[in-house]
């Protein structure tokens, strides 16, 4: 893996390994990133933060592993104040990156909880801005997927707990902190290319995903007369936990993300500078939009 930060000129192909993973036989859903072969890079070490944030209050579901973990990394090194949601069964990975940004004399908190609870939601809300002092940056990121080829063994318990997940608790947490948010605040929403181009076998997660793409550029159109933007972020395929916890089946871990045009799957570093644009004030003029980090496979 190359050592350098984000902002030295390399050729992308191969600035991260391919997509050669092995299985993990022992990785549970919900899965740690303290367990996945190969790890992943998330930027504890390699992003380089230009104070774009500072001042910000930020909070981040899912911000425990994966993309949400690079996305905390990166706001924290850009000046802002993170709070992290998180599933209790998750501390090990919430317990070290609050560590490593402690360290850093950034103010973090973790709050573990299971956003499938309406009322949790509201709770959480409640506990971030009051630990923050306010709240003016929402990242709605956390997420369920579980591959399942056979429509007729995809149970009604998987499909309504993903939606749970993955679309209800961000209407409820939005709703929320929408009440506590200033003029200027951003909200960011995680869909993904599912949303454009679903694969069999992740019918409910894609599904939940057309949903987000959708929530995201209305609720746009509703926020803006309060001086909120709401975008979204579309990854394609990213190493996380997700993917080897039942997101991909095993069979297709070999090679995973080798089929998009960079030929290898995205890192979770890679997509925190999309969050971290849409947050900030550089992107004053973008609203309802959907920016996709996928390797080369476009979005319509």
């Amino acid at each position: 893996m190359n050592n350098s930060d984000q902002f030295t000129m390399q050729d992308p192909r191969y600035q991260y390994p391919p997509g050669k993973t092995r299985p993990n036989p022992n990785q549970p859903d919900p899965a740690l990133d303290k367990k996945l072969a190969p790890e992943a890079e998330h930027g504890d070490t390699l992003y380089v933060g230009k104070g774009r944030l500072t001042g910000r209050k930020a909070l981040i579901t899912g911000g425990d592993s994966g993309i949400g973990r690079a996305v905390a990394i990166a706001y924290a090194r850009e000046g802002a104040n993170v709070v992290i949601n998180y599933l209790p069964s998750e501390e090990d990975d919430a317990k070290s990156l609050l560590a490593l940004l402690a360290k850093e004399g950034r103010t973090v908190k973790g709050i573990a909880g299971d956003i499938k609870d309406e009322t949790f939601c509201y709770q959480l809300v409640k506990q971030a801005a009051e630990f923050l002092d306010g709240i003016d940056i929402l990242v709605n990121n956390a997420g369920k997927q579980q591959h399942e080829d056979d429509f007729d063994t995809l149970t009604s318990e998987q499909f309504r707990t993903t939606f749970e997940t993955n679309i209800f608790a961000m209407f409820y947490i939005t709703k929320a902190a929408v009440k506590l948010m200033p003029p200027g605040s951003a909200i960011i929403n995680s869909t993904s290319i599912q949303s454009y181009q679903p694969s069999a076998g992740l019918l409910d997660y894609a599904s939940t995903k057309g949903a987000i793409t959708a929530f995201t550029h209305g609720l746009a159109k509703m926020l803006i007369d309060k001086g909120i933007r709401v975008n979204g972020v579309a990854p394609g395929p990213v190493w996380t936990p997700l993917q080897q916890s039942g997101g991909q089946p095993p069979e297709k871990l070999e090679g995973f993300g080798e089929h998009v045009p960079l030929g290898r799957p995205g890192q979770p570093i890679e997509l925190a500078p999309a969050y971290v644009f849409l947050a900030s004030q550089e992107a004053s003029y973008i609203t309802a939009e959907i920016l996709g980090v996928t390797g080369g496979e476009h979005l319509p």
